[in-house]
């Protein structure tokens, strides 16, 4: 079955986490019940462009938003491509499709006081799930690096002679990352805590449960919103909020956009500006503060 082949590429051939795969394959699935139902097709390959545009004209009256729709359409897109490039079919139906306007969503980065407050105020037991929690938070903000990327990173790939680690991020594509003295230390003493396990399911991973198997989505997430919790006020409290917080922070201080570009993995300059308006604000409230004219 064509599905089935394409969730199989998607986390094999493209390494996508399994959250994001199990969204593809939900929103094929959604849109396959609804051409069987409401068309009497029972054969996904075979939809036109006006049947995906009913099914969009649906979730609108449905009230889902468009970003959400966005998303669905997206997976559907996707599927379509890996048809075509498979020579499974000839034209892709939503080649020309433009997506539902959105409004631009601005995620608000944890501050530097914050972090300082989790990371040097907020008790960790010292124990070795108190060491992976702070590790995990540290890491992240230190890094940039992505929940699943922290997820499936491995011993082999992290040198700490030589203050650095080896990331595999979207698209199979492999990146280096330098390493922080405190970072190091940090790893260091988790390691020794990690050799303490009863038992390890799952050598080869860097993090792991208290039963000794690999870390999974939901844990980092509660690890994130647990402690940031004594320290934060925000609603939104996330791992990928730290990503932004990492990025935020850099470009506030000064680091060119190119190498922060570098450092998360983005294929494109585009993708790494959005965290620009933060960097931004940072400049006006110096420039309000210091230039002479403001006084006047």
């Amino acid at each position: 079955m064509s599905i089935d082949s394409f969730i199989s590429y998607l986390s094999l051939e493209r390494n996508y986490s399994s959250h994001t795969v199990l969204a593809y394959e939900k929103d094929i699935l959604d849109f396959k019940e609804f051409a069987a139902l409401q068309f009497n097709l029972t054969d996904i390959d075979e939809a036109n462009y006006s049947l995906i545009r009913s099914w969009i004209i649906k979730l609108v009256e449905s009230g889902i938003s468009n970003r959400s729709i966005n998303r669905k359409v997206a997976s559907l897109k996707a599927y379509y491509r890996f048809l075509l490039g498979t020579e499974r079919l000839s034209v892709n139906p939503l080649a020309k499709h433009k997506a539902l306007k959105t409004p631009k969503r601005i995620e608000i980065p944890f501050s530097e006081r914050e972090m300082e407050e989790v990371l040097g105020k907020v008790v960790y037991e010292g124990t070795f799930e108190g060491k992976r929690d702070k590790l995990i938070i540290e890491l992240l903000y230190a890094t940039g690096i992505r929940r699943a990327e922290l997820i499936n990173l491995r011993i082999k790939d992290v040198d700490l002679d030589g203050g650095t680690f080896k990331v595999l991020g979207k698209r199979n594509k492999e990146r280096i990352i330098p390493l922080l003295g405190s970072l190091k230390r940090s790893i260091f003493d988790y390691m020794a805590e990690r050799e303490s396990l009863e038992t390890i399911q799952d050598p080869a991973f860097v993090f792991l449960t208290t039963k000794g198997n690999k870390i999974y989505e939901s844990l980092v997430y509660r690890v994130i919103n647990r402690y940031f919790s004594e320290v934060s006020t925000k609603v939104k409290r996330s791992p990928h909020i730290l990503r932004h917080t990492f990025a935020t922070h850099l470009l506030n201080k000064g680091a060119d956009l190119n190498a922060v570009k570098e450092l998360l993995g983005h294929s494109s300059l585009a993708s790494t500006q959005v965290y620009t308006h933060n960097s931004i604000a940072e400049l006006k409230k110096v420039h309000l503060s210091a230039h002479p004219r403001n006084k006047k």
